[in-house]
């Protein structure tokens, strides 16, 4: 299972992240559990700038826009 972390203030970007990643997982039949951060502290933790960030295994793979469908295909598939 991969453990997927949304970094965010909770505005429509984030929110329709979370919602690709957890289709495209769907589709591809592959385990995951988000959770959505919304705590300014941990999101600078992370060293994100811009939201949303998307991190996965603990591992910034993306940050500042939604992402799009093959990236995420490929951090689900990796």
């Amino acid at each position: 299972m991969k453990n997927i972390k949304i970094l965010g203030t909770g505005c429509a970007k984030c929110t329709k992240t979370a919602e690709l990643i957890e289709k495209i997982a769907n589709e591809l039949s592959i385990a995951i559990q988000i959770t959505k951060e919304t705590n300014p502290e941990v999101i600078m933790e992370y060293g994100v700038m811009s939201t949303p960030a998307v991190i996965i295994n603990e591992v910034n793979v993306h940050s500042g826009s939604i992402p799009n469908t093959k990236a995420i295909e490929s951090w689900l598939k990796a």
